[in-house]
């Protein structure tokens, strides 16, 4: 009897993993149970589950690995899966008020979004290339159906088989690097895979396992040349479910390159650096070029989330614990632009749907000034301009790539934020300068609570989070040096 208590309680930092997991089976019962298509009380409970997970997570704060050394529970982990449970619940709360219209109203919607961040909670503490395919798979798959969670809605269902398609293909390349890493060094644990390079050194077989390995995970990443899924899926998926994939999924897929290439690979950095700056470099440009001639607003997010996911290698290529401090701040300040601008995205609807074209936010200033206000805000954020919250996570980001003297990497970061003011300001000019087309509807109060909400985290971030994240990030990438 008193060994089961001992097991049970060693088991303390899977504890929110735990949670999550019998979460979700409890909420699959609950749908059954209530009714298929009374979906508002499985989202709310669903929210509840994450945010008892992030409750069970700040306040036990057990550290240790488990399960024989394929998971682990470190400071790193767990700021990531803050953001991870975050960005799940803020998403699950976006989806509530139009649930009907976007096709989540099904009951298994919420089921798949708890399911997907157990997914990633599991990739954020991965400790071995199996734990690593096997979080990564559980996320992609509810993914995959997510996308086209809208079954007659043509492009929502195109959007998945394209998400599925890619997604296979990212992964048969992700397990080949894998199968080339155990090959060349004969282990899958990061730490044993460390040991076996520093002693045996580099070989050409490791090195080509490593590209595969960093581009499988580049894909989940939407990094450039591996984003070729990134503008369609967010196009056709339900624009919550666009949401969602545009915040938790990218923190996890980051955590995960942080691991492998701080963790396992730190004996060959300037093999992997060179990887990363061009994923970095390739991202920050492709983005800012490609957005311009977008006319629809979930593309233009779309290829805005590629760049920034360039913005935060930049941190990341430095290889340093500033440079992981970097990323883990913008990926933070990221997870908060991103829910509040849709959150601005669902309220601006008009009397024949929701908004899909830049040209339809025109005059969106004169009838719904607070929304307007909001996305100005943001997008501005977004620009990097100071003093608000964009700005400090670029700063960063930059910072860590001149202390480790990549001068021209953050040169290109600069110029390529300069590129992407034009698409950014041609929002902010269509809702405040064109005269409006359409009638804007009235916005629900849950989506006004979560637009001030992100635009006061956004405006007073230096006076407010900045210095508390700063530490947190501080002893989150401590815990890999």
């Amino acid at each position: 009897m008193n060994s089961d208590v001992i097991d049970f309680a060693s088991l303390a930092p899977a504890y929110p993993e735990l949670v999550v997991a019998v979460g979700a089976l409890v909420l699959l019962l609950l749908g059954v149970v209530i009714n298929k298509e009374r979906s508002t009380v499985v989202s709310l409970a669903a929210v509840v589950v994450l945010v008892l997970a992030g409750i069970v997570l700040l306040f036990v704060p057990a550290e240790g690995v488990l399960f024989n050394g394929v998971f682990i529970n470190d400071s790193l982990a767990r700021f990531m899966k803050v953001l991870v449970l975050g960005g799940s619940a803020f998403a699950l709360l976006l989806a509530l008020p139009q649930a009907e219209e976007y096709g989540t109203h099904k009951y298994e919607f919420s089921v798949l979004v708890v399911l997907s961040t157990l997914g990633m909670m599991a990739m954020v503490s991965a400790n071995d290339l199996m734990s690593l395919y096997v979080g990564l798979e559980l996320q992609s798959l509810a993914a995959y159906v997510l996308a086209s969670i809208k079954r007659d809605d043509s492009r929502s269902t195109e959007a998945g088989l394209k998400y599925f398609v890619l997604g296979a293909l990212s992964s048969g390349i992700l397990l080949y690097g894998a199968s080339l890493v155990y090959g060349f060094t004969g282990h899958t644990n990061l730490q044993e895979i460390v040991l076996a390079i520093a002693g045996e050194g580099r070989s050409i077989g490791l090195i080509f396992g490593v590209v595969f390995l960093l581009a499988g995970v580049a894909f989940k990443l939407s990094a450039v040349p591996f984003h070729m899924w990134t503008p369609d899926v967010y196009e056709g998926a339900p624009t919550p479910v666009t949401a969602f994939f545009a915040m938790a999924p990218k923190v996890a897929a980051m955590t995960l390159m942080i691991r492998l290439v701080i963790e396992a690979f730190e004996p060959i950095t300037r093999d992997w650096q060179q990887i990363i700056i061009f994923l970095s470099i390739a991202s920050m440009v492709l983005a800012a070029f490609a957005a311009i001639g977008q006319r629809s607003i979930k593309r233009l997010i779309a290829y805005s989330s590629i760049g920034h996911v360039g913005f935060a290698l930049v941190g990341l290529s430095s290889g340093t614990q500033v440079g992981v401090e970097g990323v883990a701040i913008y990926m933070a300040i990221y997870v908060a632009m991103t829910f509040g601008l849709f959150a601005c995205l669902l309220s601006l609807r008009t009397e024949v749907g929701p908004v899909e074209t830049v040209d339809d936010l025109a005059g969106a200033a004169q009838t719904r000034p607070f929304s307007a206000a909001i996305m100005a805000i943001l997008m501005f954020s977004l620009i990097g301009m100071p003093p608000l919250a964009g700005f400090f996570a670029k700063w960063h980001a930059f910072l860590a790539a001149v202390d480790a003297q990549l001068y021209l990497l953050a040169v290109i970061g600069v110029l390529a934020s300069a590129v992407s003011a034009f698409y950014y300001l041609r929002v902010v000019k269509v809702m405040y300068f064109d005269q409006p087309v359409r009638t804007f509807q009235a916005v629900p109060a849950e989506l006004n609570i979560i637009m001030g909400l992100s635009g006061f985290l956004i405006v007073t971030y230096y006076f407010t989070v900045g210095a508390p994240l700063a530490n947190l990030a501080h002893t989150a990438a401590g815990s890999l040096f």
